[in-house]
């Protein structure tokens, strides 16, 4: 969802071009971010400085934020990324069966990627051919050194679960960082977890990204994440929309056919599901590309043809529904632009979940086709918030909201297991309470 921005201050731009440690080695206090409107602590600066001088000290590989990225395929793929501020020496991924002597290696790719005046080298390495349902571990190996070794699981086609975050925007990524580590913690068999969008407040700024990226930490290593782009990822230290740099190189998506719309717009499979990320940007992507969302939809139509999973969820950032604001009467109850396009070809495909987030509040709308209620269609679910950008009272209920999170709204999460010919959705507030419970069979 978007904020007035007009009253935010431009941040200015950084001047030569620095490595990401050096930046943080000469903040002498605290990091404001003037842009998001969020600070970094002199503690939290100080203690990670002090992480990587420790981690050096032991002969550690400096390397920041190793993570696993959802494959299409993950009962034989994953990919592994991370990044240095400096380049590597035959940087490479080695692998192995859990308690396996045998070890296999991959070369890992290397890209020099600088935004927001800051250099880091990203590095990508796809590991193919893997066993299903097995257990792995992967360390990373470069200039003669190895990481610590890290747990991979690989998808064995059946039973799963998976954490879902809602928008983790904040102006404090403090909240976002608790909820992210606390879910984990109370689901510790989760396969992956999915993030709706809006994974930062200002897609350009780096340091954002940190934040974002420390929050998951023990988390994004151990199991994939599967994002979606949001409008947010979309905007320049201005403010202005721009391509979305830092979210298409942060995570190297599985390949949706066209080179253009790359990373954008992708699916992947998982255990009986067939999940299918849209991208919901059609507005903010229209000054750079043109016709993103005939193309994609001729994709999806393609795609779900070709799946034969039980189940089809879609997983999109903007919400189908428009809701009447208060103080705001032009403002009618009905549907999205992004609904009237998509929800038609969902009631097409048979899809059986729909995800949506944006508007930082949780709904669940219970089964909407040929936009009325109807037990045959779509079950919607409007995700809420995961970070501590809230807009209370700004809502006026839809007439077909069937649940409604408690108010005044605070951030939830939810998860998703798929077992026994089940699909059960629950709904969380931080503290592990739940407050929505469905459960579909097929």
């Amino acid at each position: 969802m978007d904020k007035d921005k007009l009253t935010q201050e431009k941040k200015e731009k950084s001047g030569p071009k620095m490595s990401r440690r050096k930046f943080l080695a000469i903040c002498a206090g605290a990091i404001v971010l003037a842009g998001g409107g969020w600070a970094l602590s002199r503690n939290e600066l100080a203690n990670r400085l002090a992480g990587r001088a420790m981690g050096a000290a032991q002969g550690k590989l400096p390397i920041d934020y190793v993570r696993q990225v959802i494959a299409a395929d993950n009962e034989h793929a994953r990919t592994i990324m991370w990044q240095s501020d400096s380049a590597m020496r035959e940087p490479a991924v080695e692998y192995r069966l859990q308690g396996d002597e045998k070890v296999s290696s991959v070369k890992a790719k290397q890209e020099t990627f600088t935004d927001d005046g800051v250099t880091v080298e990203l590095y990508t390495a796809g590991l193919c051919g893997l066993e299903a349902g097995q257990k792995y571990e992967y360390r990373i190996k470069a200039d003669g050194e190895a990481d610590d070794w890290h747990s991979l699981q690989t998808d064995d086609g059946g039973d799963f679960s998976a954490l879902i975050f809602p928008d983790s925007q904040s102006n404090d990524y403090s909240d976002w960082k608790h909820l992210a580590q606390d879910a984990a913690k109370r689901n510790e068999d989760a396969d992956f977890f999915i993030n709706m969008g809006d994974l930062v407040d200002n897609g350009e700024d780096h340091r954002q990204w940190d934040a974002w990226f420390d929050a998951v930490a023990g988390i994004i290593d151990r199991i994939p994440v599967a994002p979606l782009m949001g409008n947010h990822e979309t905007y320049n230290e201005d403010w202005k929309v721009r391509e979305p740099v830092a979210y298409l190189k942060e995570f190297s998506l599985p390949q949706n056919g066209s080179e253009e719309f790359a990373r954008r717009y992708y699916s992947f499979d998982y255990g009986e599901v067939h999940f299918i990320v849209l991208d919901t940007q059609t507005d903010e992507a229209a000054d750079f590309h043109q016709g993103l969302l005939e193309t994609q939809q001729a994709w999806f139509r393609e795609d779900v043809k070709k799946t034969d999973k039980k189940w089809k969820i879609v997983l999109m950032h903007k919400d189908p529904l428009q809701y009447r604001i208060a103080n705001r009467p032009e403002r009618q109850e009905g549907f999205s632009d992004e609904g009237r396009a998509w929800m038609p070809l969902f009631d097409e495909a048979g899809i059986d979940i729909v995800f949506s987030a944006h508007l930082h509040t949780y709904r669940n709308r219970g089964h909407i086709k040929n936009f009325q209620r109807d037990e045959s269609g779509p079950l919607y679910i409007l995700t809420g918030v995961a970070g501590n950008v809230r807009y209370p009272g700004l809502w006026v209920d839809h007439a077909l909201d069937k649940v409604v999170a408690p108010q005044p709204e605070t951030d939830n999460y939810l998860t998703l297991a798929v077992k026994n010919g089940t699909a059960d959705i629950a709904c969380y507030l931080p503290d592990g309470t739940e407050i929505d419970h469905e459960t579909l069979k097929k």
